[in-house]
């Protein structure tokens, strides 16, 4: 599991470098989020464009990272591939998260200000 970590101003993006958010991977990724969660300014943006696949453990580890992170630290999802939005709708984690289709929109919106 590799997460990149790129800060612009008061917004750190990480994205997720691996196809696959498991059970195989959900210890790792905690482990990664919560490291970056120490440091991290008050919106951090977890881009999902490179994953494919999400599995209840991983949508447990993305909910853990809202949790490591500060009260006043936001997180946003941006690129969910059709497979792992599809299980962030079916498990409404959509109303949870702020969901946005691309990086660019991620940056611009309510978190950016």
């Amino acid at each position: 599991m590799q997460i990149s970590q790129k800060k612009c101003g008061d917004v750190l993006t990480l994205l997720v470098e691996s196809e696959r958010i498991d059970a195989a991977s959900a210890v790792a990724f905690k482990d990664l989020i919560r490291s970056a969660a120490q440091t991290a300014p008050p919106s951090v943006i977890l881009d999902l464009s490179k994953v494919i696949y999400v599995d209840s453990s991983g949508l447990g580890a993305i909910v853990n990272a809202k949790k490591a992170l500060a009260p006043a630290t936001r997180l946003d999802l941006c690129t969910l591939s059709g497979a792992v939005d599809k299980v962030f709708k079916l498990t409404r984690m959509d109303s949870v998260f702020d969901i946005y289709p691309g990086l660019d929109q991620a940056l611009s919106g309510p978190s950016a200000g």
